[in-house]
C-alpha cells in the first residue's frame, strides 16, 4: 500500500514538474575535451576509437576554434611523438620546441579565451612506454623520474599552458611540480593532479592513440597506478597532492569508480574531475554503431552518473557531441 498522501509519481507527470525538482544537470562548462596531436600533417583517425582523430597543428587549432564557439571551457593536449625522439629518459618532453609546447603557443595566440591544458607524464617519450625513467630491472624509478616531470611542466607553462595535468603517479610530484612552477613566475598555472589513476584494463584504445602501446608490449603500470581494488588508498593519495599544492583532482577511469568520485567529493569537497577514458568512449561508439544502444541517451545519461556522484567537470572524447545535443536542446 501506498501512502494515500504521497504520490512520487505526480512530480513525473510532466516534462515541466520533472525539470522542477531535476538534481542534477549537464552543460558545456562541464566538459573537458582530450586531443591528439601529431607532428605531421592533416588528420589521422584512431582506428580503435571511432571518431577520435590525431591532429596537427593546423587541424589541432581548427577542432579549438570550433570548441570555442560550442562554449566548450578547456582542451586537453597528448602528443603522439615520433618514434625517432623517444629515448630512455623521455628528453623530448621538455623540448621548449617540442610538438606539446609549439601546439600549445598556436593555441594561445589563437585562442587566448580557450582553457589549455596538458599531460605531464613521459610515456608518449620513451622507448619502452613507461611514465618514468627506467633501472635496469624494468623498475620506474621515483625521483629521477619527479625531476624529469618537473622539467617537462616548466616547459609547458612557459609555453603558456593555463593548467598542468601530471598523469604519472609519481609520489611527491604534485609538491615538487608547484615549488618549480611558482619559482619560474608561473604562480597562476593551475594543477589538476591524477590522484586516483588505476591500473585500469580500460586503456588499451588510448595507448594505441598515443603511440606508446608497441613500446609498452606486455609490461604493465601496477607498481604506480593504483589497485582497482582500494578505495581508502585513494583518498590517501588525494590528501597528499592536495596538501602538495593541486588545485584540482581527477578520478581515471570514470565510470567504473564513481565509487571513488563521490568519497573524494563528499570528504575533501575540492574541485573534482573524472575521466571517461577511451575503453568507455570506444565500447558506447561500439555499441551505438551496432545498434544496440542509443548513443546521444547513453552517452547524456553517463554525464549525468558523473554530475549526480560529485564530479565538477569530465574529460570525455564525446565533449564536442555533448555540446552539440545540448545546444539542439
Amino acid at each position: 500500500m501506498f501512502h494515500p498522501g504521497y504520490r512520487p509519481r505526480r512530480m513525473r507527470r510532466d516534462n515541466f514538474s520533472r525539470r522542477l525538482m531535476r538534481e542534477n544537470t549537464v552543460t558545456t562548462d562541464d566538459l573537458i575535451y582530450p586531443l591528439f596531436i601529431h607532428d605531421g600533417e592533416g588528420r589521422i583517425p584512431v582506428a580503435s576509437m571511432p571518431g577520435v582523430e590525431r591532429l596537427s597543428i593546423e587541424e589541432l587549432l581548427k577542432v579549438a576554434g570550433e570548441c570555442v564557439a560550442l562554449g566548450i571551457p578547456v582542451i586537453d593536449l597528448f602528443p603522439v611523438i615520433d618514434p625517432a625522439r623517444k629515448s630512455l629518459d623521455g628528453a623530448e618532453a621538455w623540448n621548449p620546441d617540442g610538438l606539446a609546447q609549439r601546439a600549445v603557443r598556436a593555441l594561445k595566440a589563437a585562442y587566448p579565451q580557450l582553457g589549455v591544458m596538458t599531460d605531464v607524464a613521459l610515456d608518449p617519450y620513451t622507448t619502452h612506454g613507461q611514465d618514468g625513467i627506467i633501472d635496469d630491472t624494468g623498475y620506474v624509478l621515483n625521483d629521477i623520474t619527479v625531476d624529469a616531470l618537473v622539467k617537462q611542466a616548466v616547459s609547458h607553462a612557459d609555453a603558456g599552458a593555463d593548467i598542468i595535468s601530471p598523469s604519472d603517479m609519481m609520489d611527491g610530484r604534485i609538491g615538487a611540480i608547484r615549488q618549480a612552477l611558482d619559482a619560474a613566475g608561473h604562480t597562476n598555472v593551475r594543477i589538476m593532479a591524477y590522484s586516483a589513476k588505476y591500473a585500469s584494463a580500460f586503456y588499451g584504445p588510448f595507448r594505441d592513440a598515443v603511440g606508446s602501446a608497441g613500446n609498452l608490449g606486455k609490461a604493465d603500470k601496477k607498481t604506480y597506478q593504483m589497485d582497482p581494488a582500494n578505495s581508502d588508498e585513494a583518498m590517501r593519495e588525494i590528501a597528499l597532492d592536495l596538501d602538495e599544492g593541486a588545485d584540482m583532482v581527477m578520478v581515471k577511469p570514470g565510470t567504473p569508480y564513481l565509487d571513488i568520485v563521490r568519497r573524494v567529493k563528499a570528504e575533501f569537497g575540492v574541485p573534482t574531475f573524472a575521466y571517461q577514458v577511451s575503453g568507455e568512449y570506444s565500447m558506447l561508439k561500439a555499441a551505438a554503431a551496432n545498434g544496440w544502444l542509443d548513443e546521444k541517451a547513453c552517452v547524456m545519461e553517463t554525464m549525468l552518473g558523473f554530475k549526480r556522484a560529485g564530479a565538477d567537470g569530465v574529460l570525455t572524447y564525446f565533449a564536442p557531441q555533448i555540446a552539440r545535443w545540448l545546444k539542439e536542446g
